[in-house]
């Protein structure tokens, strides 16, 4: 007998394949920040037993990286009669629903790596400060549609509360 929670067969709507770059430059771009960060003291003490930890993260950032793909694979979205399902995660999988009802803002960002390669992300953001979603690595267009029918939809919605 299984416990486990089966959703319905859903369509889910993936993030752009694009998004892969955004997500592995600016993880690449942490880990240099960081491994150099944690280096100095190695390199100021010369102390041979510090530079375990600089090691030891790099091998964490590199594996990161080779995960990116399948993370980015992992994320989508799919658009149902009463709310937004996000999910997200490769060993620990999160499934957010997002009721249209709830919605109080649809927020458009775009970093530089996002416009660079013309991908967006969007933010929802609820009453309660912990539902917040985002969904990355959209295109501009699709995020623009998606945000101007979410508002659209939490405002009928709202209009029943």
């Amino acid at each position: 007998m299984s416990t486990r929670l089966e959703l319905p067969d859903i369509e889910w709507r993936r993030v752009s394949p694009k998004y892969v770059v955004v997500d592995f430059f600016g993880t690449l771009i942490f880990a240099v920040i960081v491994v150099a960060a944690t280096s100095v003291p190695a390199f100021l003490t010369k102390n041979a037993l510090l530079w375990a930890i600089p090691a030891s993260l790099a091998v964490i950032f590199i594996i990161t990286l080779a995960l990116t793909p399948r993370r980015v694979r992992a994320l989508g979205y799919q658009l149902r009669a009463d709310d937004l399902l996000f999910r997200k995660g490769l060993m620990f999988q999160r499934f957010v629903a997002v009721p249209y009802g709830r919605m109080q803002l649809v927020d458009i960002n775009r970093g530089p790596l996002d416009r660079a390669v013309g991908l967006s992300e969007l933010k929802f953001v609820t009453a309660a400060a912990a539902s917040g979603v985002v969904i990355p690595g959209l295109p501009e267009t699709v995020a623009e549609e998606l945000r101007d029918k979410l508002v659209a939809l939490a405002e009928t919605r709202r209009a029943g509360l």
